[in-house]
């Protein structure tokens, strides 16, 4: 009774709660594989190949993007950086899921390539100023960064009507429960269970036997 695997998008403007709410998803469950991605930069210390990134060489991750080893990419300050389909095609067919954590445009490349594989889910903060709040509650960053992350949320957001799901963040707690019961629900969606035709085919054959 093996399903097939998801794809699952994770996207938010940066302080909304992404990162934590991910963490939180696969500590809940184990089996979830976090994507990793390629890119052409270099690895900096302690990063494992495979692991951390597939690091590769410009050629090389131009070569993949050429052949359609590549589910999305984008160019980030000067390197490449996308999702590579080999991984992600043999979890789906292990009935395994793999999380996502990207912005509006990866998600939209991955929805073209992946299709029905894939859900997606918005995270919202519950109002401008508790993500500016949060975004400085962090420490983590100057006033420019903060300003940029800012002005970057608002086109962000401007693209939650194009997920499957949005949650607004207001209670960690609470939208970590709305993403399980999302998650929970879209496993057991009639088109992720192959295995359903041959069990009715099975229980119609118990009624000719009757």
């Amino acid at each position: 009774m093996k399903r097939k695997g998801l794809l699952i998008i994770l996207s938010s403007p940066s302080g909304a709660g992404k990162s934590t709410l991910a963490r939180r998803l696969m500590a809940w469950d184990p089996s979830l594989r976090f994507s990793v991605s390629a890119t052409t930069r270099q690895p900096r210390p302690g990063e494992v190949d495979g692991t951390d990134y597939y690091f590769r060489t410009r050629s090389e991750f131009e070569a993949m993007v050429a052949a359609g080893e590549m589910l999305e990419h984008a160019e980030v300050f000067g390197n490449f950086y996308g999702s590579p389909r080999g991984p992600v095609e043999q979890a789906i067919a292990e009935g395994r899921d793999t999380l996502f954590d990207i912005d509006w445009q990866g998600g939209q490349q991955i929805k073209q390539a992946m299709g029905d594989d894939v859900v997606s889910i918005f995270v919202l903060p519950p109002s401008i100023a508790e993500l500016d709040r949060r975004l400085r509650t962090r420490g983590q960053d100057s006033e420019a960064v903060i300003a940029g992350r800012m002005a970057k949320s608002e086109a962000e957001i401007s693209h939650w009507a194009e997920y499957d799901y949005v949650l607004v963040n207001e209670d960690i707690d609470r939208t970590e429960n709305d993403l399980k019961t999302v998650l929970t629900a879209e496993r057991m969606r009639r088109e992720r269970q192959p295995w359903l035709s041959d069990f009715v085919r099975g229980l119609n054959r118990e009624f000719e036997t009757r």
